[in-house]
């Protein structure tokens, strides 16, 4: 069986044609614990599945390195584009992609027929609490969360799948490694969420930190780069095109209406898993 290690940003992942459902489910969570350990394996963020799809070009699913599987994922999805053309799954310079997040549109920018970058339509931010998940009942904005005797100002939202963006005043030094796995599964997100750190530079510039949900500190997340533009723009700190800063290197966002995530997709090699 063929996979491709990829990356947007540092945040890496396996990806496999699996359209001839030759991986089960159970087996899926199976095989991404096992090649996402690093160290003992080749090691990644998560693992890309492309399967059959009846309502868009191409299905993708996405299982984090603990075995979960991740209703959407911002840099996995330009990831496995850009996988998805150079392989003739999809020859198309726009395709849609189905995730448990819904159906996502993408573009792409070639050069010498490799994709360089891709735009996603990551669709509007959702703030009802329900829809997140988060326990209780209407939004979460900027409001307290205690965490083991620690008051964070929050806001949640759901970009796909979960956030909890807290924004800070000193970024390099927050204890990310402490608070992120704390607030992760905190009682509130009944599926755990996704956690940014956010600092504000200017209207147009963010440092962003993510605790990624089953996976730990990532070095760039799309989905979190999307709802720290959101949670911004609930607070007027932003404007509507905000260049976001990851460990890994930066995202463009643009918020109207829909956020519009626009970033990198690199191959790093290929092989055979036998």
């Amino acid at each position: 069986m063929k996979f491709w290690k990829m990356h947007g940003l540092g945040n890496d992942y396996f990806v496999i044609d699996n359209r001839n459902e030759k991986i089960s489910n159970a087996e899926a969570a199976k095989l991404a614990r096992k090649l996402c350990k690093r160290r003992f394996s080749v090691g990644a963020d998560g693992l890309l599945l492309a399967s059959n799809s009846a309502e868009a070009d191409v299905k993708m699913r996405i299982f984090n390195a603990d075995g979960s599987e991740a209703e959407m994922c911002g840099n996995g999805i330009r990831c496995f584009a850009k996988y998805c053309y150079e392989n003739n799954i999809v020859r198309k310079h726009e395709l849609t992609v189905e995730t448990l997040a819904g159906i996502k549109r993408t573009w792409l920018t070639l050069e010498n027929d490799l994709v360089t970058s891709v735009r996603v339509d990551m669709g509007p931010p959702v703030l009802e609490r329900s829809k997140i998940p988060m326990l209780g009942r209407g939004t979460c904005i900027n409001e307290d969360l205690q965490v083991n005797g620690e008051k964070y100002e929050v806001t949640c939202l759901s970009v796909g799948n979960p956030h909890c963006v807290t924004f800070v005043d000193a970024l390099e030094n927050f204890p990310v490694q402490c608070v992120g796995p704390k607030i992760e599964s905190h009682c509130l997100f009944p599926k755990k969420t996704n956690v940014e750190f956010v600092q504000v530079l200017n209207s147009n510039e963010l440092k962003v930190r993510v605790w990624e949900r089953g996976c730990g500190e990532t070095l760039a997340c799309g989905t979190g780069a999307c709802a720290a533009v959101a949670a911004g723009n609930l607070f007027r700190k932003l404007g509507n095109k905000v260049r976001v800063h990851l460990l890994g290197g930066d995202l463009e966002v643009e918020y109207a209406e829909h956020l519009f995530l626009n970033g990198p997709a690199e191959k790093v090699f290929e092989g055979t898993l036998f």
